[in-house]
């Protein structure tokens, strides 16, 4: 039988819509779906390590957000850095009190659950502040003391699951000194930011005393990416780069001010924001930044879209809407920057 998304598989369809009233879940129409590509999966292929993957990615991407879930109205920082990092050096301490900061002010830390700078990250927010979001791996990823207790700890098989609850639940990420891994993270998290496919927010750098670590990264990315073209000027604005955990604080803190959140509804980005701006600051974003929008538009002040109610949580907020050129993301981090400098001046809230 050829299964069809559309409503046309008759007896299957009503099978699916009774299972689902037996079982009762939010949103059928959704559910019903994912049951047809499982069922379409297991027709199509009769290879078994393919299904296996399969599997295994949904069972870890629903216990993610099962985990996730009950702290959706708490802002989290993704904190990475080395596993090999020892609690004598004081890069760990550094972290230690970063983390302690971001609890202090009601932020909730996600680590990879490890040792080293992720142990610091948890330590200092605490347990009942903090996520574990651990991998399988024969070597230096047991769950660290601090979390391996804890109620807010997954362990996943597969990296690409790990990274997507990484970015997914981030409000900000703080990258300390590590290896590959390290560098991986935050070439993926750039390289999302700079193309449009992970929402801007805070990505800071955070580098030891002597500046030896990001601070050389930077000066490579100056002398060679963006001598030969390779990026562009305007990327520099995707992350920050610092020496002092207070001010990586404050650079997440001053993020928030105004900006909330913002989603592309088709080609329109709506920004959501904490309180309204005034048409006079409105106009003055549109004469700023008038290169990053659609010619002949203009941005406005808006309420929620109807595509927006699927985030049932946000359809208070005011909004900021404007047709966005698809390619300056780093001017759009620069829009968000400028939008916050409104902070002691805004209409109203």
């Amino acid at each position: 039988m050829q299964l069809r998304f559309s409503r046309t598989n008759k007896e299957l369809d009503e099978l699916i819509d009774s299972l689902m009233n037996k079982a009762g879940v939010h949103h059928p129409e959704m559910i019903r779906e994912m049951i047809i590509s499982a069922l379409k999966a297991g027709q199509e292929n009769d290879y078994l390590a393919d299904l296996k993957l399969m599997r295994t990615t949904m069972k870890e991407m629903r216990y993610t957000n099962k985990v996730f879930g009950p702290y959706r109205d708490r802002k989290k920082v993704t904190i990475f850095g080395s596993a090999r990092t020892e609690p004598t050096e004081p890069i760990y301490q550094k972290c230690v009190t970063f983390s302690r900061m971001l609890a202090e002010r009601g932020y909730m830390a996600i680590t990879g659950g490890g040792g080293g700078i992720m142990q610091a990250g948890n330590e200092g927010a605490g347990a009942e502040n903090s996520f574990a979001v651990n991998i399988r791996l024969p070597f230096e990823q047991e769950t660290n003391p601090v979390m391996e207790k804890a109620k807010n700890v997954i362990t996943y098989k597969y990296f690409f699951n790990r990274k997507v609850a990484f970015l997914k639940e981030a409000d900000a990420l703080a990258l300390f000194p590590g290896g590959f891994g390290t560098l991986d993270e935050a070439m993926e998290a750039l390289t999302l930011m700079q193309t449009g496919k992970n929402p801007p927010v805070p990505l800071i750098l955070i580098d030891d005393d002597k500046g030896d670590y990001w601070e050389n990264w930077f000066d490579f990315t100056k002398k060679t990416l963006l001598k030969k073209g390779l990026i562009s000027g305007e990327d520099f604005s995707l992350f920050s780069i610092t020496r002092d955990p207070a001010e990586a604080v404050q650079m997440i803190d001053d993020f928030y001010k105004v900006y909330h959140s913002s989603r592309f509804v088709r080609d329109t980005l709506v920004i959501r924001l904490n309180r309204t701006l005034t048409d006079e600051q409105v106009e003055i974003l549109q004469s700023e930044f008038n290169e990053i929008i659609a010619d002949g538009t203009r941005m406005k002040l808006c309420g929620p879209l109807p595509e927006e109610a699927d985030q049932p949580d946000l359809l208070g907020l005011p909004r900021l809407a404007l047709e966005f050129n698809h390619r300056s993301y780093g001017l759009l981090k620069a829009l968000i920057r400028r939008i916050n400098s409104f902070a002691g001046s805004t209409g109203g809230g």
